[in-house]
């Protein structure tokens, strides 16, 4: 992209940026939830690249001013000063252009939302399950340190520890969009406890995240859902597992069924179940979405595809490999401590250049 195109294009951004600043104050805006949502949201995406935007033109200005003075005063120490600025400046500018062209891709428009994350014990039994647990852990490690919340919904904990299933949200800034590059199977490389001849097995879990859907995003139709009550089972004491609080919901059109047994309360329950179907419904659609973008990229780090395999953890090497990206780490128990972030900063930088180069095409 030439340099006066970037600045034409930083230029169009201002108006409507400013465009959507006079009508988010409007009345008959305001008085329109829906819309204001719409405007608002789009505002938001708007702030960084308009940011960004005026920085570059800034440095550009200053870099024109200073090769004029270079070129043309007569005050030696002047033209030093000059020549020293555009030393300074030159060289900024081509990672200034670099992130503001990967700012005006159209980022993916789920990744400000919060998100639904899923965990399941797949191969290897009761290791499986154990491995499903060590895999909340970590996360919930990186969730406290990102100051995220998270509410578990639903649970079903393995025989032998761990966890059969656990659905959780978590909601915080952009969540979905860092969270989504875990979505897929998780493959661990371990002797486990359950092992008496110190054998290293291969078990795996499947982590699915899913980008929370707002009330406006989908309409439910009450008389499409069906609502079982019943008692919930696990943790929680005595009061939780005598009571009919837990719910279970399933959208007759689709066969979707999503249950919480978190809450004590019975109408809490059902909201939060209300909230995870309305999510897995939105969830059909937005995953057409993610098929049309991944038929378009070659390698596609974030797809959401749960069966792919993305990742394996190799104990008896100290060993995290992400398969997407041929990218290891020999710090295992770190990383399952919640030091995520390096891989999914590697995953987005990847993801980054994927979409250069398909906005280049």
């Amino acid at each position: 992209m030439a340099e006066n195109s970037l600045l034409q294009k930083i230029s169009d951004l201002q108006e409507k940026y400013n465009s959507l600043q006079e009508q988010l104050a409007q009345p008959d805006v305001i008085s329109d939830m829906k819309k204001y949502v719409q405007l608002n949201k789009e505002y938001k995406e708007l702030e960084p690249i308009i940011k960004a935007g005026l920085e570059y033109r800034k440095m550009v200005e200053e870099l024109e001013m200073a090769k004029d003075i270079a070129a043309n005063e007569k005050d030696p120490d002047l033209r030093d000063m000059a020549k020293e600025e555009i030393a300074d400046i030159e060289p900024k500018l081509p990672e200034m252009e670099q992130n503001i062209k990967i700012l005006l891709i159209p980022a993916d428009p789920e990744d400000a939302k919060n998100a639904i994350l899923e965990i399941r014990g797949g191969t290897g039994g009761d290791e499986a399950a154990i491995f499903a647990g060590d895999l909340f852990r970590m996360y919930m490690k990186y969730f406290e340190s990102k100051g995220w919340k998270v509410e578990v919904t639903d649970q079903s904990e393995g025989a032998a520890g761990g966890f059969k299933n656990l659905v959780c949200r978590v909601s915080g800034d952009h969540v979905y969009g860092t969270l989504k590059y875990e979505s897929g199977v998780h493959r661990v490389q371990r002797v486990p406890q359950t092992e008496t001849q110190g054998r290293v097995h291969t078990s795996a879990a499947s982590v699915a995240v899913l980008p929370e859907a707002d009330e406006f995003d989908v309409e439910l139709n009450v008389s499409d859902i069906r609502k079982d009550i019943f008692c919930a089972s696990g943790p929680g004491g005595q009061g939780v597992n005598t009571t009919y609080s837990a719910i279970r919901l399933t959208h007759i059109p689709t066969g979707i069924v999503v249950q919480c047994q978190d809450e004590r309360s019975q109408l809490k329950n059902y909201d939060k179940a209300l909230a995870e179907l309305r999510t897995r419904l939105y969830n059909l659609e937005y995953s057409k979405y993610m098929d049309g973008i991944s038929a378009k990229r070659k390698t596609m780090v974030s797809t959401g595809d749960r069966s792919a395999k993305i990742r394996t953890y190799n104990y008896p090497q100290s060993r995290v490999t992400d398969h997407r990206i041929n990218y290891t780490m020999y710090n295992l128990p770190v990383f399952m401590d919640g030091a995520i972030q390096e891989v999914i900063d590697q995953l987005q930088i990847a993801e980054n250049a994927e979409r250069l180069k398909a906005a280049g095409e």
